[in-house]
């Protein structure tokens, strides 16, 4: 058993039977109070964030998870599936575990994916993927002049606010975690 001085951002813990991830924590000693522990913590399976305070020094149940590279197959309509690359086994993962970032998930892409036991548990995509624009107004000479934004939708079916200057057929580098146009890939 671990206690509360082991709280660190990302670790997984079992609280109340559960498996959970810290999302934020914070030590906080008030005025003439003992110090407590506040703890934003994500439900694995339901994906719902509590929140709770420990007292400082209180046992904690730390759970170790497996990380393993993954490479993106296809998404079925239900579940994405991926492959293991070093025994090529498949395995199907809830959208959940993926977050927003799983619809500029493409083919190939390596995810890590982390399990508890053989139950995948969570996942960490990459920060940034290229993804050719297929849908997109055209733009107009003189577009670069200004800082406006058009929507676009890359390959993925997903849709992107890019600047003024992107066409159809571009390469554009796109942020998993927030959906954010980067830049423009030059190939």
């Amino acid at each position: 058993m671990a206690s509360t001085a082991d709280l660190r951002n990302g670790i997984f813990i079992r609280f109340n039977g559960e498996l959970h991830v810290v999302e934020e924590f914070m030590h906080r000693t008030p005025g003439n109070l003992r110090a407590f522990y506040q703890v934003k913590m994500r439900n694995v399976r339901h994906g719902r964030i509590i929140e709770n305070r420990f007292r400082s020094g209180e046992e904690i149940e730390l759970v170790r998870v497996e990380r393993k590279q993954f490479q993106y197959l296809f998404h079925d309509g239900q579940s994405y599936n991926f492959m293991d690359q070093e025994t090529y086994d498949q395995i199907p993962v809830d959208e959940v575990l993926l977050g927003d970032g799983a619809k500029y998930l493409k083919e190939s892409c390596v995810v890590e994916i982390m399990f508890d036991g053989a139950t995948p548990v969570g996942a960490e995509l990459p920060m940034n993927v290229e993804l050719a624009v297929t849908e997109t107004t055209p733009g107009v000479r003189g577009d670069t002049a200004t800082s406006g934004t058009k929507p676009a939708v890359v390959e993925t079916g997903a849709s992107v606010n890019v600047p003024l200057f992107i066409n159809e057929g571009d390469v554009i580098r796109v942020d998993t975690r927030t959906g954010a146009y980067l830049e423009r890939v030059k190939k």
